[in-house]
């Protein structure tokens, strides 16, 4: 019987650990992107990449040449340099690789291993979609010793400090469009098992508008190991208000894996954003850790400024640069969910 990650010393690094790079999906799918939003969102992909490729690998998939010439031509359009952009034909149905993507590991060591979890499109919500499934088989990534593991799981819907405590909610793990058969003393044990979270922190639910049941990566975020940001809704009004102001109750009354409360620092959300009278899952908490910066999705709101500031004095050495996700979010997703790093 082959040993699991967590007993051969493996665990998923936090984010803000050192990246040899982040693997991204080049966008077209018209049903996520209708064609009048698809140049924009290729735009923010542009400006993605033209900040990560500065101190990190980008491994970017692309369905053919014709796509990877598309991406050059915008890269020259926009005077963005191709070095350390690496392109992989890999086909792909959309963009949200965090969620379909191989998971990686580390051990203290230095050895690299990656996790592939079952990928059903987030509770068989998008036949077409469950595709992409096949993506972590496809990736150059030969010589890297490799787990699979019996259980659905996104990569949005967990958080980890990289020493033992993970964050995700009851709304997304424990739905019974994930994985029935388990208990959810039998889902942190494969979390203990695969990703090394000894402690698992259980959030309520997700926010309007979020069609994966409830993802954490658009609730809280750690940003160091003992420090979480936590998406507030002030406006009593709001569907939102209740059920964030739920989380942070569970955050600040959480433990970490010594034991020891946790530092929550509150961040607003952005004012509803809509499209076609559909609420997007618009969140600042949506962000990616990159090697030397922190890309924060932008709304184009009166918080965006105090969220950039907030997060700017809590990552310290690195840049703090808005990315605007108007766009994007009309996908149903943001920065983070189409990011996922590759640990050195």
């Amino acid at each position: 019987m082959e040993r699991v990650p967590f007993d051969l010393g493996y665990r998923m690094p936090a984010e803000w650990s050192t990246h040899q790079g982040t693997w991204i999906s080049w966008p077209k799918n018209v049903d996520s992107f209708p064609d009048k939003l698809l140049p924009k969102v290729e735009d923010t992909y542009i400006s993605i990449i033209e900040v990560l490729h500065k101190n990190e690998d980008v491994h970017l998939l692309v369905d053919d040449k014709n796509s990877e010439d598309k991406v050059c031509r915008l890269l020259e359009s926009r005077n963005v340099g191709n070095e350390r952009l690496f392109f992989h034909r890999i086909c792909t149905s959309d963009v949200w690789f965090r969620d379909y993507g191989p998971i990686f590991l580390k051990k203290i060591t230095g050895e690299v291993a990656y996790t592939h979890w079952i990928f059903n499109a987030w509770g068989n919500k998008y036949e077409d979609l469950r595709l992409d499934a096949h993506v972590p088989d496809d990736m150059p990534l030969e010589g890297i010793k490799k787990f699979r593991i019996p259980m659905v799981l996104e990569g949005g819907s967990i958080d980890v400090n990289g020493i033992g405590t993970c964050l995700t909610t009851e709304q997304c793990l424990l739905n019974k469009n994930r994985n029935p058969q388990f208990s959810k003393q039998q889902i942190e044990m494969h979390l203990r098992d695969y990703l090394g979270a000894t402690n698992v922190i259980w959030l309520k639910e997700g926010i309007s508008g979020d069609d994966t049941d409830g993802h954490v990566d658009d609730l809280a975020r750690f940003v160091n190991e003992t420090t979480v940001v936590c998406a507030l809704e002030t406006n009593e009004k709001d569907e939102n208000h209740a059920r964030l102001k739920d989380n942070l109750k569970r955050l600040r009354s959480a433990k970490d894996q010594e034991g020891h409360a946790l530092n929550v620092i509150q961040v607003p959300m952005p004012a509803p954003v809509i499209y076609g009278g559909l609420r997007l899952p618009a969140s600042y908490t949506n962000f990616y850790i990159a090697n030397k910066s922190v890309l924060v999705p932008t709304f184009g709101d009166k918080n965006d400024a105090k969220v950039l500031y907030t997060l700017g004095s809590l990552f310290k050495g690195r840049d703090v640069i808005g990315i605007n996700c108007r766009e994007l979010i009309y996908g149903l997703g943001a920065i983070h969910c189409v990011t996922q790093q590759q640990p050195s």
